[in-house]
């Protein structure tokens, strides 16, 4: 059975493609021609940088900092300012550069930002959690081991979060999918009820992050987007989390997901409740 993680990849989910006519050296120099623009030329920034796949940018850098000496990241910071240059020093890293950054952010300053840590190790594959500081252990269950979840959870009393949260973070989604179906058979609740009744606060939400990502990624990601938009008080990271993250690998399944589970676009709504250069680049990344 194959594994989601290549399907993710391969099954052109994203809104964000490779440029056909590509030039790294050529889109360097425009780059650097919007940057020395009187008051800078962002929607050339934008659209350079968007139509592009992260793998070019990559290239992009190369030819930047061989023509001009210095980085390209650093040229743009200085030329750049507020929710913008948040968007396009996010595009400008790799997936893994990416992740590294929103965790070390996440957990810099007074308090750590919980939602972001949850987010990021719920949904992430194994590979790019491997990728991003061990930060919980990867485990190495054989299928056999679904009664495990019961045994650490509803059958002793005092949860063993250690076995859950090994369980889940070390599989992949197909699988743990089988285990939540055959978990029904060992107890009256499904696994997302158990763990309501097991944990409790940050523990509790990764898990059942977890479940909801193994469940349904792209509907997991709109429902953070919808939440993020709605109600009061301002979410603008988490939108530019989401959508720089996932703008190759399934934004549009989330889109997808976002218009049937909301019954309007996320194009819409993120028009509605954003403007300026931010709103240009995050619509361009959601694709029309």
């Amino acid at each position: 059975m194959q594994d989601n993680t290549v399907q993710d990849i391969t099954g052109g989910q994203g809104t964000v493609k490779p440029f056909a006519q590509f030039n790294a050296a050529a889109d360097a120099g425009v780059l650097e021609k919007a940057i020395k623009t009187k008051g800078v030329d962002e929607a050339t920034i934008i659209e350079t940088l968007v139509r592009r796949s992260n793998a070019q940018r990559q290239q992009i850098k190369a030819a930047y900092q061989q023509v001009n000496g210095k980085p390209l990241d650093v040229a743009l910071k200085a030329a750049l300012k507020g929710e913008l240059e948040e968007v396009v020093l996010g595009l400008l890293m790799t997936p893994a550069q990416y992740d590294s950054f929103l965790l070390k952010s996440a957990m810099k300053g007074l308090g750590t930002d919980e939602d972001t840590l949850v987010e990021i190790l719920a949904s992430r594959t194994n590979k790019e959690i491997r990728e991003i500081k061990q930060v919980f252990k990867q485990g190495n269950i054989s299928a056999s081991y679904h009664p495990a979840l019961y045994e650490a959870g509803e059958k002793r009393k005092g949860t063993d979060c250690g076995v859950f949260i090994d369980i889940l973070t070390s599989r992949n989604a197909c699988h743990l999918r089988k285990v939540f179906q055959l978990y029904s058979k060992y107890s009256k609740v499904d696994v997302a009820k158990a763990i309501d009744l097991e944990l409790k606060g940050d523990i509790e939400n990764c898990l059942i992050s977890v479940v909801k990502c193994a469940g349904n990624k792209p509907a997991f990601f709109a429902e953070k987007l919808n939440q993020a938009m709605k109600g009061s008080g301002y979410k603008g990271k988490i939108l530019t989390r989401i959508l720089v993250s996932r703008s190759e690998i399934d934004l549009a399944k989330i889109k997808q997901e976002y218009q049937s589970k909301f019954g309007k676009s996320l194009y819409q709504d993120i028009q509605d409740d954003t403007k300026g250069d931010y709103e240009t680049i995050l619509l361009a990344l959601c694709g029309n």
